[in-house]
């Protein structure tokens, strides 16, 4: 142990509880840290992350093969009777900006490990006749401490009552000591976070499915602090490393907001603050303004179209031609709940003859922990999934949901409800709307030599924005779906009534009415085989 204050009184309940979760982790999982003369000691426990899966930890910002550590200062001479304790979560290489870390710190909201902490420490429960009164100020900070007079013993009951032990599978219990229950309860609620406004913690109200990264949800109150806490300066990086998928976005916006069906397809509508006016928001799904959207719209597509130089210089053209287009710009790259990534060249599908590949992931912890058991059980297989990219807009901020019989439906469903899906590219071309108007079908080595060609060219201009050189963008999915016997096959479309038998894992984009080849089937073994190897590549 390091600084030891061989002067002070040291609970004996402290070494108690960090043999029990040497004992039942290991001797790693829990550091201790005194502060010389100071009444004060750290706890550090580690949490191992690696059960998450690595497309989850990217999307997260999560080092996996480094554990999260929860830091708890305790009174070295009180402990769980002095006052509760202040605590940090952070990773050894990855403390700034740590998001996850803030979210499960959040200070004042009845799920968070901060409030948990600060309400719900003691050895053994006594009996609470009411709850603390914390500030209703909504703010994620490094270090939180409850109030002084608030005891940790005196409050432990809430922590069976709350609402983060009701969410959790199995609440923790104080059998092995205080520490294992806190280990416990950071392993089961980490893998959920994705489910909880970063602000609020509060579930989120989604219509339809879990999507995989966390978010803001859309309460006013959350947006304004989301905004004022700087979180949504991670847009910054986004923007300047990944200009294509940013347009990509950016297009997928306006084909929703352009769309006849913008008042049932442009869901979540934008929650935009005011920069004139933090305390306000200048977008908002509770009077929308689909005319002031679109100009805000109109001139970050004049923006990225005429620059292609730092961040910086984008940002001050936007705000000198319309204020609320930066504001806007980072809200649509923030509210994006998948987890989209260029494909490098040496991953890309060549059959698909597109340069625009982008690995695409949606589906949260838990959700893929089920497909994999599924998998187990009924096996899997490749199978495209059409829709127009006016759809997707709402897709990769909801999910890819069955539509059928809902006001989403924007084809007929002879086969039944579920997510239709099929092997043959041709069939779910037709659902994307590629094919119609001027399209120029092009034979397989004109294809060859095209996918080539813009491929260099991009090599040659690395950055420049591509997609805003193009208002005809069509698009396909290629995911993954359980053959379990709830999967209906009629000839070369499918239909998949269970929203958890289908993973999305590739995205693609043709330009200007370019259509791929339409004689693709995923059941060709060369094809199936080509599939796994971009599966299986080393994580992007």
């Amino acid at each position: 142990m390091e600084g030891c204050a061989t002067d002070l009184y040291r609970h004996p309940q402290l070494d108690m509880d960090i043999d029990s979760v040497k004992a039942i982790y290991a001797d790693t999982a829990v550091s201790v840290r005194e502060h010389g003369s100071i009444d004060d000691v750290d706890v550090d426990m580690l949490i191992n992350v690696s059960f998450l899966d690595d497309e989850v930890a990217r999307a997260w910002k999560i080092v996996p093969t480094e554990p999260i550590i929860v830091r708890l200062r305790f009174s070295l001479s009180q402990y769980l009777n002095g006052p509760a304790p202040s605590v940090e979560v952070f990773q050894p290489s990855n403390r700034e900006g740590f998001s996850l870390g803030l979210q499960l710190q959040n200070s004042n909201q009845p799920s968070s490990v901060s409030t948990l902490f600060s309400s719900c420490f003691g050895f053994y429960p006594s009996h609470v006749t009411s709850r603390p009164v914390f500030s209703p100020q909504r703010v994620a900070v490094s270090a939180v401490k409850s109030p002084a007079h608030i005891t940790t013993k005196q409050l432990v009951e809430l922590l069976f009552s709350s609402q983060a032990f009701i969410q959790c599978k199995s609440a923790p219990t104080l059998q092995h000591g205080f520490l294992v229950q806190v280990m416990k309860y950071a392993e089961q609620r980490i893998p959920t976070l994705n489910e909880y406004c970063v602000v609020c913690d509060e579930r989120h109200t989604f219509q339809y499915a879990s999507m995989l990264k966390p978010a803001v949800c859309s309460r006013e109150l959350c947006v304004l602090s989301f905004y004022a806490l700087g979180v949504m300066a991670g847009a910054a990086e986004e923007v300047s490393n990944g200009a294509e998928v940013v347009d990509l976005l950016v297009a997928m916006c306006r084909a929703a907001l352009e769309s006849s069906r913008k008042s049932i397809i442009f869901e979540p509508y934008p929650s935009v603050v005011d920069p004139f006016n933090p305390k306000s928001l200048a977008f908002s799904p509770k009077k929308k303004s689909y005319d002031r959207l679109q100009k805000a719209l109109d001139s970050i597509m004049t923006i990225r179209e005429m620059t292609q130089g730092p961040y910086s210089s984008i940002k001050k053209q936007m705000d000198t031609i319309d204020p609320l287009a930066h504001p806007l710009l980072q809200r649509i790259t923030s509210s994006n709940r998948s987890h989209i990534v260029k494909l490098p060249l040496n991953r890309q599908l060549k059959f698909m003859h597109t340069p625009h590949q982008f690995l695409l992931t949606s589906s949260p912890p838990a959700e893929e922990a089920r497909f994999r058991v599924a998998r187990k059980v009924y096996g899997s297989t490749s199978a495209f999934h059409g829709s127009h990219i006016e759809n997707w807009h709402s897709i990769l901020r909801n999910g890819l949901v069955n539509a059928s019989s809902t006001k989403l439906q924007l084809h007929g469903a002879a086969y039944g409800r579920g997510i239709y899906l099929s092997p043959v590219s041709s069939v779910s071309y037709g659902y994307s709307g590629m094919g119609k108007g001027q399209h120029h079908v092009t034979t397989k080595q004109e294809l060859s030599k095209r996918y080539n060609r813009i491929n260099t060219v991009q090599q040659e201009r690395q950055g420049q924005s591509r997609f805003l050189q193009s208002r005809n963008l069509n698009c396909i999915a290629l995911c993954e779906v359980i053959t379990s016997k709830d999967l209906q096959k009629h000839g070369d479309t499918w239909v998949c009534p269970i929203s958890d038998h289908v993973c999305t894992r590739f995205f693609f984009v043709y330009e200007n009415g370019q259509v791929g080849d339409a004689d693709i089937n995923t059941q060709d073994i060369r094809i199936e085989q080509e599939i796994i190897r971009a599966i299986e590549t080393k994580p992007i």
